[in-house]
């Protein structure tokens, strides 16, 4: 059972951190008296998660047929609208460990690049089939001298089941950036950690590196091929 969620958040970290997103879009999306936003509100954790949801949710809306065709479109709505407030390097050195403190700052830069295009391209066109049920977002209380929060959301299946998706952000020069996803119980950050870093060990940085990259490139391709 552990292992079968650990594998859930790993392939599905993009999906999983978006798509629980959605449902809190889609939640308000139902809300016509609340206007979708026109830039991510980055005052708080959880204005962060619930105002990049709806503006992801509506610009999947409106092109979705456009996406399920070729999902170029929806690889730049995401880097646009999610990446900028997702703290991809400190997650990244989180997921190597204690290899990130003997890399040079290229492989540094190349896992980076990699890691995260890799789950993007291979996972992330799922999110234009995403529906969601229920979700109920916690309140989250933050003082103005925190530097670190996390967001807890209880997303309802249509079986009845019920799954935490909890968001950990912290503040980064003033401003609140998410790092890490953590979806009943198993973090992404701490699952990658564990399967890269015996990869690592085994074959060397570069050698997984080169293996990120070439996946990313792969899955790219394929769903150009494929639209």
């Amino acid at each position: 059972m552990m292992q079968a969620k650990k594998r859930i958040v790993q392939s599905g970290f993009i999906t999983g951190l978006l798509a629980s997103l959605f449902v809190v879009g889609g939640a308000h999306a139902a809300d016509a008296a609340k206007a979708v936003p026109t830039s991510v509100d980055t005052s708080g954790p959880s204005q962060l998660i619930d105002s990049s949801a709806q503006m992801l949710l509506a610009g999947i809306d409106a092109r979705r047929a456009e996406f399920r065709k070729d999902p170029t479109g929806l690889y730049q709505l995401v880097e646009s609208t999610l990446l900028p407030h997702f703290d991809t390097p400190y997650a990244a050195q989180l997921v190597l460990g204690q290899h990130w403190r003997t890399a040079t700052p290229e492989q540094r830069k190349r896992f980076v690049d990699a890691f995260y295009k890799s789950l993007l391209y291979t996972y992330g066109d799922a999110m234009v089939d995403f529906t969601g049920d229920r979700l109920r977002v916690l309140p989250t209380k933050v003082a103005p001298t925190d530097e670190r929060a996390t967001v807890r959301t209880e997303i309802k299946r249509s079986n009845g089941t019920k799954v935490g998706v909890n968001y950990s952000l912290r503040k980064v020069k003033g401003e609140w950036k998410a790092w890490d996803v953590v979806i009943d119980g198993i973090s992404y950050v701490k699952s990658y950690r564990e399967d890269y870093g015996a990869e690592v060990q085994q074959k060397g940085l570069d050698a997984v590196i080169t293996r990120l990259e070439a996946k990313a490139q792969g899955a790219k391709a394929a769903k150009v091929k494929t639209t």
